[in-house]
């Protein structure tokens, strides 16, 4: 009968050599038997103090964590995508304001330009009639200049040809002849 305790393992070499070996046992059962038979129990506990219910109930709970992550990251990105467009939006209504307000000063610009024409225009008549007026006005001064120059030399000359052609009785019969006709 076998050993109970031990069994004999024979080797045999490649050189022809045979060599024996003593494997451990235990109660009839190998090393290979012992480690399945521990595991077997290790796994027992395991199940017994419901480890693999703590260790799913764990996962769950990341399961839960990351998902709720995942729903906040999803409403995130739904608020981002609506600012995005509202931003968007205000650009084009912005630079539709930009283009109204460049036609706005444009226009603005060739009316202020089209007046300022007209104003220049009304300015030069005015300025021109107010000359012309001034050189009308010269005229008539020298005019008036010449004419008073004129009586004064004609007095001065009347004067000279009366002094020189009428004598004193000549002065009388002049008076005299005033005189009279102021009476009559």
């Amino acid at each position: 009968m076998a050993n109970p305790v031990a069994t004999t393992a024979v080797v045999e070499h490649e050189t022809g050599g045979v060599e024996h070996h003593v494997e451990p046992s235990a109660l009839g059962l190998g090393p290979g038997a012992w480690a399945a038979l521990a595991m077997v129990v290790f796994l027992g506990i395991l199940v017994w103090k419901k480890v693999p219910g703590v260790v799913v109930g764990g996962l769950d709970k990341q399961i839960a964590s990351i998902r709720k992550q995942l729903d906040e990251a999803k409403v995130l990105r739904a608020e981002a995508e609506k600012l995005r467009a509202e931003y968007a939006a205000k650009i084009a209504n912005a630079e539709k304001d930009a283009a109204a307000m460049l036609d706005h000063a444009k226009t603005e610009a060739s009316a202020i330009v089209a007046k300022a024409e007209m104003d220049a225009t009304a300015m030069i008549g005015r300025r021109e009639k107010m000359a012309a007026d001034k050189i009308g006005a010269a005229e008539r001064a020298a005019v008036d200049d010449l004419r008073a120059k004129a009586a004064e030399t004609a007095t001065a000359a009347a004067r000279n040809l009366i002094a020189k052609n009428h004598s004193a009785g000549a002065d009388k019969a002049l008076v005299d002849g005033a005189i009279s006709g102021l009476v009559n």
